[in-house]
């Protein structure tokens, strides 16, 4: 298959810095697809409202957004307090934001790995006896590495992944797992880019992804802009279209994989997996190893996060059920790993036994922990 460098077109988090201040840059994913709107955010408690707001969402892009939050936020402090601020102060702040970052979301991994890897970063500085100024400036340099890792690994993730999308498929996918999930062109949809820049004709069917619509939304808008095919259905009709025949593969995104391989992503995954697996179809993950939590040996032990009811009674604020209606609104479901076909990383495809396989995959793997790793200049 030839290689073409997708463009990326759609920034979803980046940093930006003048002499007066920084700021965390934004797309306002909670008013797409009828307004692009980004937002320039200036202080660690706006990002944190972004990330329980929606307006940023996807585990590699929230965790993205943590890491700059933490480094903002220490920019700041040295900003207000100068030469007063001691590196215990700094180490304190640090710590105190890091717990703000980690109180947003329970279930993605890929937050709490991030938020753990700056703390990481910072203890490591401080404990080299590094000057304020310095210290702002590694974590930094570690948000920034976290960025661009992202970026690379949504490229390898695509490259493997579209080796597995043959010309004329009927592909199917759930919620929003592209661009404005990460810091680059997504995880599920990124073997979907790929396949279609190297000339392959697909389709796409788009589930909408109730209750927030992030499918509609989103993924259909990601995919218009990229001018791939896609039919937009609702998310009761996967299986019509499954009993016809017209899906030859699933591609989803993960918020977190248990060492078993069972997979945490926004509800109504298991339905479409035990759906594929009745219908004989692939069902892939695609998903960064930062999403990988070795931690947990089962899916059983992954929080899940309960989200307002508004999200399910209201629809861009018209209530479509009646007042005090008890609700349930789970953002995510557990799809046990006998049901997944394959899960895809930067690393390359894994397939079952999983418990094997991602222990293997992720032995090696130490992303960064030494503050001395310099990466490429690229700014996000």
């Amino acid at each position: 298959m030839a290689q073409h460098k997708p463009k990326q077109s759609i920034r979803t988090v980046w940093w930006e810095e003048d002499e007066q201040s920084v700021a965390v840059c934004l797309i306002d994913q909670s008013l797409l697809p009828q307004q692009v709107s980004y937002l320039k955010l200036r202080h660690e408690q706006a990002i944190a409202a972004a990330i329980i707001s929606l307006k940023v969402r996807g585990a590699p892009a929230i965790g993205v957004t943590a890491a700059f939050g933490i480094a903002l936020a220490l920019h700041r402090l040295w900003r207000e307090r100068g030469a007063a601020l001691t590196l215990s102060e700094a180490q304190e702040h640090v710590n105190t934001v890091s717990e703000l970052f980690r109180r947003t979301r329970p279930t993605a991994v890929n937050l709490f790995w991030a938020v753990e890897r700056m703390q990481r970063r910072a203890c490591y500085a401080i404990d080299q006896h590094c000057s304020l100024q310095d210290l702002v400036h590694q974590l930094r340099e570690e948000a920034q590495a976290i960025a661009r890792e992202d970026f690379d690994a949504c490229m390898q993730m695509g490259m493997y992944g579209a080796a597995l999308i043959s010309d004329g498929d009927t592909l199917l996918t759930h919620c929003n797992a592209g661009a404005l999930a990460t810091a680059g062109w997504g995880t599920a949809l990124a073997p979907m880019y790929v396949a279609h820049n190297a000339g392959k004709k697909i389709h796409v069917f788009v589930d909408e992804t109730r209750p927030v619509l992030q499918g509609a939304r989103l993924t259909a808008w990601e995919l218009q802009q990229a001018e791939i095919p896609l039919t937009l259905i609702t998310d009761n009709m996967a299986g019509h279209f499954m009993r016809r025949g017209e899906i030859n593969a699933i591609f989803v995104g993960a918020d977190r994989i248990a060492a078993n391989g069972d997979v945490a992503n926004k509800i109504g995954t298991y339905s479409l997996a035990v759906l594929a697996h009745v219908h004989h179809i692939p069902f892939y993950v695609v998903a960064p190893r930062s999403s990988i939590d070795l931690k947990l040996s089962t899916g059983e032990h992954i929080p899940i996060e309960q989200r307002s009811s508004e999200e399910v009674t209201n629809v861009h604020g018209v209530a479509i059920a009646p007042a005090g209606v008890h609700v349930a609104n789970p953002a995510f479901d557990i799809t046990p790993h006998l049901y997944v076909t394959a899960i895809i990383t930067e690393m390359g495809i894994t397939r079952p036994p999983y418990d094997v396989a991602l222990r293997s995959l992720c032995s090696d793997w130490v992303p960064q922990k030494q503050a001395g790793v310099q990466g490429k200049a690229t700014t996000f």
